[in-house]
Parts: C-alpha cells; structure tokens; sequence
C-alpha cells in the first residue's frame, strides 16, 4: 500500500490538513508539538491495557496498584487497606497463604485484573465511568465483590477515573464532580488525628483517636497550618507530662502517650490547641470504635488496661451520659461510632439529644442498605466514607448522594494502610462532602492528601470556597 492509499483509507489528509491550519493561526513557535497535541485530541481516547501489580501499604503489608492505558497515556492508582474487613463491606481479596506475607498477599486479586478485568475493558471509553464500574460488577456477580476482589475493582475504578479526566483535560476533582452532578468545589475541613488510641496503639486509651477540626479557618492552607501548630504544640505537652517516648506515633500518624482516660488525652489536646491561640477557630473530634470493646450490651472502658479496676464496664446509658458530660466539659464538634456497630438504638438515642455530629463508620461501613436504615431510624447524622469498603468510584458518589440528601454530613476517609494514591483528597472536593479525615499532619502517606488540596485550592484560586464553619454543609 502507497503512502497516499494509506492517507486516503484511513482519512488522515484532511486531519493533518485541520492540525497544520490550526497551528499556522496559532503561530506556535513549535509547530511539530502543537500539529502533535492537536491529532492527539482528534482521537476519541480508549482503554488498550490494564496491567498490575502487588505493593506494599504503609504497614508493610500487601495492596494493589494499576496501571490503566490509554492513547493519551498510563494512569496509575492503589488502594488503601483496613485493618480488618466488616461483614458488610465489599470483600479484599487475598491470597490466604500464611507462607507468603503471612498469608496477606494479592496475587489473586493483581492476576484477576491482568486476566479477567483488563480483557473486560480494553476498548472502553474512560470517560463512560459508570459502564466501566458496572462492567466489572457484572464480571464478579457476588454481592460483596469476593469474586475478584473489592481491592482488584477499586484500583482499576480510580485509574480509569484518572484517564477520563485526562482525556476531557480536566482536573480529576473536575471530572469527579461531573460524575456527580455537582458544579461547586468545596475545600473540606481536615480532621487531624492527633492522639491514637484503641487497638491501633500500644497505650491504654480505649478510643480509637482524637482529632482536631481547624473550622475557624478562611482557607485550607490556614487550616494545615493550625493543624500543624497545634500538632507540634502537642508534641512539647506530651513531652513535658509523659517523656519523649510518649511521642512515638501510631498507624495514621496520632501520638500515642501513656493515658488511658478520654479526659486525660481531651486534657492535653486543649492545652495545646490554648498554647496556638486558635482556642475560638478548632473543634475536637472522637473516633470511638466502640464495637473494639463491646461485650455483649456492656462497654469496657478498661479492655486494654493490664489491671483493670471493674468501674469502667459501662450499659449504653452510662454512655450517652459520658458522652453528654463530654461535650459540655469541652469543644467537641464529632463523635465516631459512639456505640456498638449493631447497637441502634443508643445510637438512635444518642443522635436524638443533637449535641454534635454523630458520625457513622462500622454502624453504616459505606454500606447503602446500612445508610437507609440509619437515615431511617436517624440513628447518627453523618457518613463516614471509606472508598474500599464499597468498591468503586460510582458506588462511593451515589451513597454520598444518599447522606446529602438526608441533610447529613460526610467524611471522607483514610484507612490504616495508606499508599501515597490521593485520590480521596480530589473526591471530597468534587463531592463537597465538607470533611475529609486522612490522618495527622504527618508521615507522607497521610500528609499526600493534604498536599493535595494545597495544590487543589492554589489551582481554584478566587473560585476556591473553604466548607470552614459549613463543614457538615
């Protein structure tokens, strides 16, 4: 075949003709780059490999990351990990083989996507997210995703998020919200973890964290900015009560000094929040995890303490009375899963006093069925949003659709193994959730996100809205 019969069969004249015109009115000094860019545009972008592979998270252990191809180009992404799987969540498929990472490889989960996911969807256009989500849910016909694993789909969603920004050549949040319907970014107030608790920590504080919400802020730098003062601030008061070693931090970043009360650790993070003078401009959060020390309808605030003293096995009523003590004796704003993931009826009671946001995690898990009952029964006021536990891009914008709808707030969130992926920073934006909790202003797969919306809110410039004092929107 000539060079000319070449032209002609697959129409390239006049394309190449459209792209030469183009950079003669341009007057681009770099007309090979510009003729380049432009036949690039010309051509509808699509899918042509999806390859994978098995990282490590923050904790050591095994994730997936993906690479998505396209003809604009190669868009990666990895998932986060929980510390263990609810039963109501999407399924993070692993190996089980106890000789191989402790049996917490993803071998299975990187070979479904090289041989089942990728033959799925080459040749799909990645701007048509909801066809690609969907395409992949039929493939695995399990409710929970088991087949070929919530961690496989996930990593695939967000790398084909990214091409389909790409090729509309928008910002990812952009194409996001496009997704959703919405047309206003909103910078979320970051929740900081800044004390660790729980089982994530090796000091007797039986709540999982406590956090600080910078709501006082104009912007979202201000708002880093306090968080990181106020984290270092900590840092002196810890050492000053509990040493140096109290200093040490947990999986997301918190310090982890020897205390085992609330009080003690909400006692410490007051004094330092007073010693940055943002005393007016910061609210406190809990993240509880009441399920971790539930027995039976008892509460054992003493589960980590090697004597424990029997005053701290506390009915669901001592607690809505704790909690109300709490938020009289201090700035609480937030309060994470206050009671038992199957208790609803003290988290409906709880919710009912409307002291603060009543913030559901292992009491909904992202799960929709899980979110209409608690809309229902009002049993908390806000979502927190965990992309693995659901599985795709498409599933985490509809159950945000279902809070905002019931006026709730939402939070997106981090898990404990982190990879230094940000897409959740971009998706609390696009989705104007108005919170997002990636962690303490440390460790780099925690401060990634907030990173991120640095660069997020120094791109909006004058369009940039912070959520600030609407940040349950």
């Amino acid at each position: 075949m000539s060079v000319q019969e070449y032209l002609d069969k697959h129409m390239l004249s006049r394309k190449i003709e459209d792209a030469v015109n183009a950079a003669v009115r341009a007057k681009t000094p770099d007309p090979v780059l510009f003729i380049s860019n432009n036949m690039k545009k010309a051509v509808s972008s699509v899918i042509t490999k999806v390859k994978a592979r098995q990282i490590l998270d923050s904790r050591g252990i095994p994730t997936v990351e993906v690479e998505l191809y396209t003809n604009k180009g190669v868009f990666r992404a990895s998932v986060p990990c929980g510390d263990s799987t609810g039963m109501y969540e999407a399924v993070e498929l692993r190996d089980g083989d106890k000789g191989t990472y402790l049996g917490n490889a993803v071998t299975k989960a990187v070979k479904n996507i090289n041989e089942k996911i990728s033959e799925a969807l080459v040749g799909m256009d990645p701007t048509v997210q909801l066809q690609i989500d969907q395409a992949m849910i039929d493939l695995d016909k399990t409710e929970k995703k088991s087949e070929l694993g919530a961690n496989a789909i996930l990593a695939v969603s967000i790398a084909a998020c990214r091409a389909g920004a790409a090729e509309k050549e928008v910002p990812l949040y952009k194409h996001i919200a496009d997704l959703s319907g919405k047309t206003n970014a909103i910078l979320p107030v970051p929740a900081f973890t800044v004390i660790s608790g729980g089982k994530h920590s090796g000091n007797s504080l039986p709540v999982q964290d406590i956090m600080i919400l910078p709501t006082g802020a104009v912007r979202f730098e201000e708002a880093l900015q306090m968080g990181s003062e106020t984290y270092h601030h900590l840092k002196a008061v810890i050492t000053e009560k509990y040493g140096a070693n109290g200093c040490n931090v947990g999986e997301d970043g918190g310090f982890v000094p020897d205390i085992s009360s609330v009080r003690e650790g909400l006692d410490i993070v007051r004094e330092a929040i007073g010693r940055t003078g943002y005393n007016d401009k910061i609210k406190i959060g809990i993240g509880v995890a009441a399920t971790e020390f539930c027995i039976g309808t008892k509460y054992d605030l003493e589960f980590k303490s090697p004597n424990k003293s029997g005053q701290n096995f506390k009915s669901g009523e001592d607690m809505i009375q704790m909690y109300k003590d709490l938020c009289i004796d201090y700035p609480i704003a937030s309060i994470e899963d206050p009671f038992d993931k199957e208790d609803w009826e003290h988290s409906k009671r709880f919710c009912g006093l409307g002291l603060c946001q009543v913030v559901g995690d292992d009491l909904l898990m992202s799960n929709p069925k899980r979110i209409e009952r608690a809309i229902h029964e009002s049993a908390c006021n806000s979502l927190l949003l965990k992309i693995n536990q659901i599985g795709t891009v498409t599933e985490a914008v509809d159950v945000v659709k279902m809070a905002k709808e019931a006026h709730w707030g939402v939070v997106v969130s981090q898990r404990f193994g982190e990879t230094n992926d940000c897409f959740i920073a971009d998706l609390a934006v696009a989705l104007g959730a108005g919170q997002i909790k990636a962690g303490a202003p440390c460790r780099g797969e925690r401060v990634a996100k907030y990173n991120q919306l640095l660069r997020i809110e120094q791109e909006l410039s004058d369009q940039a809205v912070y959520a600030g004092e609407d940040w349950r929107l």
